[in-house]
């Protein structure tokens, strides 16, 4: 399985812009630029979209290693909240808030942390990963 996505830049960095697409058209020339990077612009930026593919993929992969243990989860919600010091990005830290039944929170924290550890973009980032999580 190989998933496109393209950038297009133009001009220099502090003035131009560009924007971003996807091959399922879910990015259709999605803007960014300097100021939705650094400042608070409308539009993304690359480590917001790897916060949210972090986060997505840590989530479905914690969701197949339950349902694997008989635990189907009634709720999975995380956030990634993806650090960008010193020109690289530093941290990818996945805040979780799980409703699973019928699960000890030893057995948990287990799964959660195995998920954290396997998920292919856990995987590809070569940062600090931490993980908290909230069993209801």
């Amino acid at each position: 399985m190989i998933r496109k996505a393209t950038a297009v830049w133009k001009g220099n960095l502090k003035e131009g812009k560009g924007n971003l697409s996807t091959e399922s058209g879910i990015l259709d020339k999605t803007q960014y630029s300097y100021k939705t990077r650094f400042e608070n612009g409308k539009g993304t930026n690359p480590e917001e979209l790897i916060g949210a593919a972090h986060s997505g993929c840590f989530t479905m992969q914690l969701s197949a290693f339950l349902a694997e243990q008989n635990f189907p989860a009634d709720l999975l919600e995380t956030k990634a909240e993806v650090t960008f010091e010193d020109g690289a990005v530093s941290k990818s830290h996945l805040i979780l808030v799980a409703e699973v039944p019928h699960i000890t929170e030893e057995k948990f924290n287990e799964i959660a942390n195995k998920a954290k550890e396997s998920c292919p973009i856990s995987k590809l980032l070569n940062t600090e990963i931490t993980l908290d999580s909230t069993l209801k």
